[in-house]
Formats: C-alpha cells, structure tokens, sequence
C-alpha cells in the first residue's frame, strides 16, 4: 500500500509499505477514503516531536472503510463508513473511567505518533469500538474528517473550557484551522463579539466570513490598543489562545477583562511568562487541556444535521499520490490561503 512516511526532520516520502494486520482482537483494519493534515503534523516535520521514530506513517486524522476487524469488535463490521478519532482509548483505565482519554494508559494519542497513522491506503486501529463512529454511506468526507481532531479540540480546550456564554464578548487568539473550528463551535453559544485576531489577513478574511465579527491584524504590535478601543476598554469575557507563542499568550493575558477566562489551546513547546501581577488580583481563571475527543458524538450528530458547517474549513484537495505537493501547500498556508488541505484515496 502507499504510505506518508516520516524519515526525520523535514524528511517525508510517499512510499509502499505493508498491509497492517489485526494484532489484537479489539483492533480494526480501516481502508482510507479521505484524510488531512493537522499543525501536529508539521510539528513532527520540524523535529519537535522527538518521540516520533524514523519510518513512522504520519497522520492521525481520516475517513474510510472497514476492512476487517478482530473478533472481539462489537460495533462495527466489514463495509461500515466510520469517522476515525485522533485519541485511542481502552475505556477501562482509571484516566478513561474519568473521561479523561487523552491520558488513556493504553492509548491516548497513538496514531502518527507511537503507531502507523492515516496518511495511508490502510490503517489498524486499536479499540475499535471506542475510537471510530460510524457514518452514513452519504457523509460529507470534507464535513466530517474535521471531526477527527480539530472540531473537538476547538471545541472541548476553547469554547467549553474558556465557559463561553450567551452575550459574552470573546477574542480568539490564532486563526488557523484551531482557531477557526473554536469559532465554529463558540457560535453555537451566542457570544456577542467574536473578535479573530491573527497575522495573515487572508485568515482574517476566512473569519470574517465563518462570522467573527470584528479582526484585528496584530502583526504591528497594537492587538492591546484595537481589541480595548472594540470593547470600549473592557477587555474581552473570554480570550482562547490558538498558536502556541509566548508572544500570543502574552495578548492573551493583556487583553482579559477582571473575572475573565483565559483558555490555552496552543501547543507551547517553550516556556513562557505568566503575569500572575495581574491575573490573581483580576480573578482571572486560566486553563489547559488536552483534546479527549470525549464531544465527538455530539458534534457529529451537529455535523450531519446540518447544525455546524465544518466543511467550511477545507481550502484544498489532493489525490494521495499529490501528498507531497498537500503538505508543501500546507506549509506555506498564508502564500497559499490554506486551511485545510484534504487528501483522498480516489480508488475507493
């Protein structure tokens, strides 16, 4: 089969590989119809995922086929269309009895990490019957790939952790394809204000049409000045931080109204200052997580009725044999106007 293989930092080829094969019975063979590539993925790219070994598939998001399953799958047979989740969990561990998947002691994020992931013709998954949910034969592809990891994580580390409210005055620090799914997702709770504040005007634009209703360019330092002279020097109720950056963190913490949450999202691989000067004296709330992909049901279920407008989210299509040429587009997102970049397997 072909394969997106990792070979080291900024060291990718499209190769064949072998099947997978069921190893447990729990496991499920998936054929792949339709995948994409996350920020994650670039990250691994870039050689800041050390944990990532030489010769691993990339990729932890995908829609396909079953192929076959092990004998103790439940849920799901040969034929079925099924949605595949970025978190793998065994459902029984004291982390997944707490809800907390992402922390599974026999998985957590596993695909494209520690095992073959979906930039592939095939794929195994582990736990079958807690990590794929089944589609309609009519899904939306586009639609509901985005279900695997970037409407949840939206959803679940942004919107519901920032606890955004109905009339609340909210910014969302980052407009890539994260930022823009916790947009998505804060609608659904008639904020009042949702301001984007990004450095690539065409991401802007992208929010401006996905319903953010103020943008702010913070590329000349002045993301304080415009965000108080909107809130008639309030600060925001909520500010969700997408990127990752000291520096965007740092917007984060000037911006926040007294009482205010500030809900990190971004994936900080250094460290960075927390102005306690300010937050403790403000009642200011801060949060973290990781995705535990725990809402994936429910935003499906919006995804199918028509309720949440994910397919909004892709910018881009590639065959799989095009996968070289989706990551270098991907990559260069703001020469490109990329968002989403979906790859398909088009002999399914």
């Amino acid at each position: 089969m072909k394969a997106l293989v990792y070979h080291g930092p900024n060291k990718i080829s499209l190769e064949d590989t072998q099947m997978p094969e069921i190893i447990f019975t729990t496991d499920a063979i998936v054929k792949i119809s339709t995948t994409t590539i996350c920020g994650t993925d670039l990250h691994i790219l870039k050689g800041d995922v050390p944990t990532i070994e030489e010769g691993r598939i990339l990729g932890h998001e995908g829609i396909g086929i079953i192929e076959d399953v092990g004998k103790s799958v439940m849920e799901f047979k040969k034929g079925d269309k099924v949605l595949i989740s970025l978190i793998t969990s065994c459902g029984s561990c004291s982390f997944c009895k707490k809800g907390m998947y992402s922390h599974c002691k026999n998985g957590g994020w596993l695909l494209g990490n520690s095992i073959d992931g979906t930039q592939a013709e095939y794929v195994r998954i582990p736990f079958a019957d807690n990590g794929l949910y089944l589609l309609p034969p009519d899904a939306d592809e586009d639609a509901a790939v985005m279900l695997s990891c970037i409407l949840p994580t939206g959803f679940e580390c942004g919107t519901m952790k920032g606890e955004v409210r109905p009339g609340d005055t909210i910014a969302i620090v980052g407009a890539g394809p994260v930022g823009l799914a916790t947009l998505l997702t804060s609608k659904l709770f008639s904020p009042t204000k949702i301001i984007m504040i990004d450095i690539d005007d065409n991401r802007l634009e992208v929010a401006r049409s996905f319903g953010a209703t103020n943008t702010v360019n913070s590329a000349d330092g002045m993301a304080y000045e415009k965000v108080m002279q909107i809130t008639d020097n309030l600060g925001v109720d909520v500010v969700i931080e997408a990127v990752g950056l000291a520096e965007t963190f740092d917007i984060c913490q000037s911006i926040i109204a007294a009482g205010g949450n500030i809900a990190n999202v971004g994936v900080h691989g250094k460290p960075i200052s927390l102005r306690l000067e300010k937050l403790w004296s403000e009642n200011i709330t801060l949060t973290t997580r990781l995705v535990d992909a725990g809402t994936t049901a429910l935003l499906l279920k919006m995804v199918l009725s028509g309720k949440l407008d994910a397919k909004e989210l892709v910018s881009h299509h590639f065959d799989m044999n095009e996968i070289l040429q989706a990551y270098d587009t991907f990559k260069n997102a703001a020469h490109n106007h990329a968002v989403k970049v979906i790859i398909r397997n088009t002999d399914i």
